[in-house]
């Protein structure tokens, strides 16, 4: 099976989040702030996964006193890194039958521009991005104007039951929709509603979303309940977490390693799995995470 193939592929497992922590800042990591592309531009030009868009971001927010968060509202550089990495066609996920042309990926936090949905949606079935609501606006801009003609995909099912803080807009893109979503208040439960009846989440994408303490519980909860939907059913293969990061506090991300082992097995994935500008010494680090329930009951 190509899952299981894929579990012998990431190499040693997680087992002492303080160790893991140790060893990703003793690299020799380079400076990069706290990872903006560009905090006061209103739009950027860039190429991702081989084509030129253009991105419009919120300097005016982000320096705003929004109680919510203000850090959605620009584009930061771990962002276009990933969507390179996760979109390119022989990427390990596509190439071990985790990502296919029929994959429903949802990605937490995805921000103003968008941009790994932009990138990674022609390839799949359907994406979900979801963000806070004052994001959402700017976010379909974004979405509309650089989508390219993506499969058909059929369209996601609205749902009465859903929270008022968890609603579905359209994006603009055929096969990319958006979700208001916020951690700490909305409610998963009804997320197969949303999507049609379905909880077949074959990806869970979180890139840059941990900066600070105060976001782990909700961001590791919602990750798990997400990945939970699919255990419940009794699907296999199982969801796949993964989780993208600048590392710029060591003990943030040794917080979020404990809580995240708590509920997931994870792995650091292995240079040879990923693009130059995401290998070690780089200032980023991307894992891997399974349910570990959903793990320990699927394979014996």
């Amino acid at each position: 099976m190509a899952f299981l193939e894929l579990l012998g592929l990431l190499g040693e497992e997680i087992s002492d989040p303080e160790e893991e922590s140790f060893l990703l800042f003793s690299q020799a990591l380079p400076s990069q702030n706290l990872g903006f592309m560009d905090s006061q531009a209103t739009s950027i030009d860039l190429t991702v996964a081989g084509r030129d868009i253009t991105v419009q971001q919120s300097p005016a927010v982000l320096s705003s006193n929004r109680h919510e968060g203000t850090t959605g509202a620009v584009l930061w550089r771990v962002s276009p890194l990933v969507a390179d990495w996760i979109s390119y066609p022989k990427n390990f996920l596509f190439s071990h039958s985790i990502l296919g042309p029929d994959s429903l990926v949802l990605e937490l936090g995805c921000g103003i521009t968008g941009i790994v949905g932009l990138a990674l949606a022609p390839h799949i079935g359907r994406y979900i991005t979801t963000d806070q609501e004052y994001l959402l606006k700017a976010l379909k801009q974004n979405i509309s104007q650089n989508s390219i003609s993506p499969k058909a995909a059929k369209p996601l099912k609205k749902s009465s039951k859903f929270t008022s803080k968890m609603n579905r807009q359209p994006s603009g893109g055929l096969n990319i929709e958006v979700v208001a979503l916020d951690w700490e208040l909305s409610s998963i439960s009804s997320l197969p509603d949303l999507l049609g009846g379905t909880s077949t989440i074959d990806v869970l994408i979180g890139c840059d979303c941990i900066y600070n303490e105060a976001l782990i519980d909700p961001f590791v909860r919602t990750c798990t309940e997400i990945c939970e939907l699919r255990t419940r059913d009794g699907q296999w293969p199982l969801t796949v977490c993964i989780v993208a990061q600048q590392l710029r506090s060591p003990d943030v991300f040794e917080a979020w390693a404990k809580a995240f082992y708590k509920s997931f097995r994870f792995w650091r994935l292995p240079d040879e799995l990923l693009h130059r500008g995401l290998r070690t010494n780089s200032g980023y680090v991307i894992h891997l995470g399974i349910l570990r329930r959903a793990l320990t009951e699927n394979i014996k």
